[in-house]
């Protein structure tokens, strides 16, 4: 599908929208807007299949992402939660380019709505937030111009409450640890990085109860020392 100018941009958006309120919930939608977006989701799905490269593959969603953007803006505005396998995929797909701010405001939607993911990725929408998000900073991810404790937080929002394996809420509370830790720095706390380090702390130690293997045993201790030595007597 080639770039799209505005008046198509704002034409999608249009029919997508139609295509959304008009498909009942629980249902799935129809139309032949719809069916467009979907051929197109085949095509794109059979070219990744064939590149063998994960990165490349996230490259090429990365280009490939800005075509659906109107469709996506047209279902979160008036859909009333009938299943789009458009919308799930490409919400995935945003979490694997690190766009997620923006699969953020999908998963919101397909929380809400308990719209099914696609059957390949074998996990709920709850359940694939805490695993993937949370463990793209644990591995380092350094997005520019993300906030890393933001972003980690609204996942805490937005999961709060769904029954989700302990092993993937940890990775959620460890992310934060890492995060809080991560915005005072390794050097000697002051005395205004005391309440920051401590809400790290709490993430650390409810990621281990939830997880005896998460691995935060010896960050907890680290962090216990440098509180202690800031801590006035």
């Amino acid at each position: 599908m080639a770039r799209t100018s505005p008046a198509q941009q704002h034409y999608q958006r249009t029919l997508a929208a139609m295509a959304a309120a008009t498909a009942a919930p629980g249902s799935v939608v129809t139309g032949s807007a719809y069916d467009l977006m979907c051929a197109k989701l085949i095509t794109d799905r059979q070219r990744l299949k064939q590149i063998q490269s994960i990165q490349r593959k996230i490259e090429v969603k990365r280009e490939l992402l800005p075509e659906y953007q109107s469709w996506i803006d047209g279902a979160l505005s008036a859909g009333s939660g009938a299943q789009d396998t458009v919308l799930t995929t490409v919400f995935v797909w945003h979490i694997d380019v690190g766009d997620f701010a923006r699969a953020l405001q999908i998963a919101q939607y397909v929380l809400h709505h308990k719209l099914k993911l696609p059957d390949q990725y074998n996990r709920d929408t709850a359940t694939l937030l805490l695993d993937e998000i949370p463990d793209a900073f644990i591995q380092g991810a350094d997005i520019p111009g993300v906030d890393a404790i933001g972003i980690l937080k609204q996942v805490e929002q937005l999961t709060t409450g769904a029954d989700a394996p302990d092993q993937a809420r940890a990775k959620l509370y460890k992310a934060l640890g890492y995060a809080c830790i991560a915005s005072i720095g390794e050097e000697d706390l002051t005395p205004e990085q005391l309440p920051i380090a401590g809400e790290a702390l709490q993430h650390l130690q409810r990621a281990l109860d939830l997880f005896n293997g998460i691995g935060v045993k010896k960050d907890i201790e680290r962090l216990e020392r440098r509180i202690k030595k800031a801590t006035p007597a």
